[in-house]
């Protein structure tokens, strides 16, 4: 028996905002972006066409969901973007106005920075050594 984790939901205040930042600046690729009714989509991202695993961009829904918005782990890094070539996907994710809370640093796993999203999520860009 084979098992993975298709996908996750990061939650957003807007579908169009959270594509923006994630396609656009961040990289990623628009994976499907369905209409499911006036008000909901089913919008899933990956770091690229080849990734297994998705993200989907859930549209907060009421005050409990919006207060979570940016803050989904506590605070803490959440999210880890593996990169073969760290270099060039920092320049890039730079260049396209992502905010890094940190210089690029080396630890024992391989190299890594933290980089934030416009709403607060925390991840980790990283090259496994």
């Amino acid at each position: 028996m084979s098992k993975h984790i298709h996908a996750f939901a990061i939650l957003v205040p807007d579908y169009d905002a959270g594509i923006a930042f994630y396609v656009d600046q961040a990289g990623f690729t628009l994976v499907e972006d369905t209409s499911l009714s006036e008000t909901k989509r089913w919008v899933l991202i990956a770091p690229d066409a080849a990734a297994g695993t998705r993200i989907l961009l859930a549209r907060a829904d009421g005050p409990d969901q919006t207060q979570a918005i940016g803050n989904q782990t506590g605070g803490r890094v959440g999210f880890f973007l593996h990169t073969d070539d760290f270099d060039a996907s920092h320049k890039a994710m730079l260049a396209k106005g992502v905010v890094f809370e940190e210089a690029p640093r080396t630890e024992t796993y391989g190299k890594v920075a933290v980089w934030r999203d416009p709403w607060g999520n925390r991840w980790d860009l990283l090259q496994l050594t």
